[in-house]
């Protein structure tokens, strides 16, 4: 038994759109797939949550126990990766304590607020990160496992902490192997 969908089957979900070699295991969930497009060479891994309005580019790995909250749209642009344990929001609840939180109270009782987040061509998010809404991973960077973002981040930085924050400059090495 193969633990990924068929093309076929993967046709059936009613993704937006979806590009070739795209591997999704049977054990994600995806929830509102006509609001999800997906690029060429695509690997989703087991227990990874997709919801929302989502945009994946090509040659992009979501690893295991992932989850992206699409609610105001995520990004993925070409190239990048997400490791275990990710969770990208791009809405949240106003936790201040004038307001009710989640999804059973009407909205009058509830504020969320947040934004498109964005991962540029390139970028890797290390191990167990949060990635909170509305910013920009830019171009190149690398997150360091558990970090928290809450702000955007600039092009070809190494990123680590709570709040994430630049340590050094990554090389530019591997566009060397990009022939487009």
């Amino acid at each position: 038994m193969n633990s990924f969908y068929t093309a076929e089957e993967i046709v059936r979900l009613g993704f937006k759109s979806v590009g070739e070699k795209v591997l999704i295991s049977k054990k994600a969930s995806i929830y509102g797939a006509s609001n999800i497009s997906i690029g060429n060479n695509v690997r989703i891994d087991d227990f990874c949550i997709l919801s929302g309005k989502i945009s994946l580019g090509s040659h992009i790995h979501i690893s295991a126990y992932c989850a992206l909250y699409g609610a105001k749209g995520i990004i993925l642009k070409d190239y990048t990766g997400l490791s275990p344990r990710t969770t990208i929001f791009s809405a949240m609840d106003d936790f201040s304590g004038n307001y009710l939180i989640g999804p059973l109270h009407p909205n009058e009782c509830t504020k969320v607020t947040g934004g498109v987040v964005k991962i540029e061509q390139f970028v890797q998010v290390g191990c167990g990160c949060v990635i909170f809404p509305n910013l920009t991973i830019s171009e190149g960077s690398v997150v360091g496992t558990m970090s928290l973002v809450n702000k955007s981040l600039d092009s070809w930085g190494i990123y680590v902490g709570v709040p994430a924050k630049k340590v050094k400059d990554r090389d530019k090495g591997l566009l060397q192997f990009i022939n487009e």
